[in-house]
């Protein structure tokens, strides 16, 4: 029985250790994409919010490549579109709902050395335009992320584009429709409120 409780004590305090590990990493992060914000400068960083870390919000998802892939023009908030395609499709269940997002590979940024694995995962969910940015956000992910056929994506680490802190001045890819989840995402960055 003694034995029992010891193993039951270890196996709490390991995950208790895991989580305070994983809070770490994603203050940490948080942490540099404040510091290292492209538009949001000084004093209006104080403005720059984020949802609870939530482990929840960190889920598997089964990754489905997609082969030679159509390039298309991705609509954006300014006048002209991006080109895109679809690298694969991502499985995974949150909440109980079983969804699916579209990753995408950008033209451009494969053709530059320091971007060429980058892989993009644009979405939309209900909490859009109550606490989160009402376009979308995004979530960036690199080709070796994917391993096995599986890919962590942290919902945690959604941040907003550049067009929620100025309008008309940046050209902001804008979330296919297919990338439309119908649940609530409250993890990651938030409305920024001074905009």
């Amino acid at each position: 029985m003694r034995i029992l409780s010891i193993v039951v004590s270890l196996l709490l305090a390991s995950n208790l250790f895991a989580q305070n590990n994983y809070e770490d990493s994603i203050k940490e992060f948080i942490a540099e994409y404040v510091n290292e914000h492209g538009v949001v400068k000084g004093n209006d960083k104080k403005f720059l919010a984020f949802y609870p870390i939530d482990k929840k919000y960190r889920v598997v998802a089964r990754f489905e490549p997609v082969k030679d892939g159509k390039w298309f023009g991705m609509e954006t908030s300014g006048i002209s579109k991006q080109v895109y395609r679809v690298y694969g499709t991502l499985h995974f269940t949150l909440n109980d709902t079983t969804l699916q997002l579209n990753l995408y590979q950008s033209q451009r940024l494969m053709a530059m050395e320091e971007y060429k694995d980058h892989l993009f995962l644009p979405f939309t969910d209900i909490t859009n335009g109550i606490g989160s940015y009402e376009t979308g956000r995004y979530i960036d992910i690199q080709v070796n992320d994917i391993k096995e056929g599986k890919l962590v994506i942290d919902f945690n680490k959604a941040y907003n584009p550049y067009c929620a802190y100025v309008d008309g001045v940046y050209n902001c890819p804008i979330p296919p429709r297919e990338n439309n989840l119908m649940v609530a995402v409250p993890a990651g960055e938030m409305k920024y409120e001074k905009h």
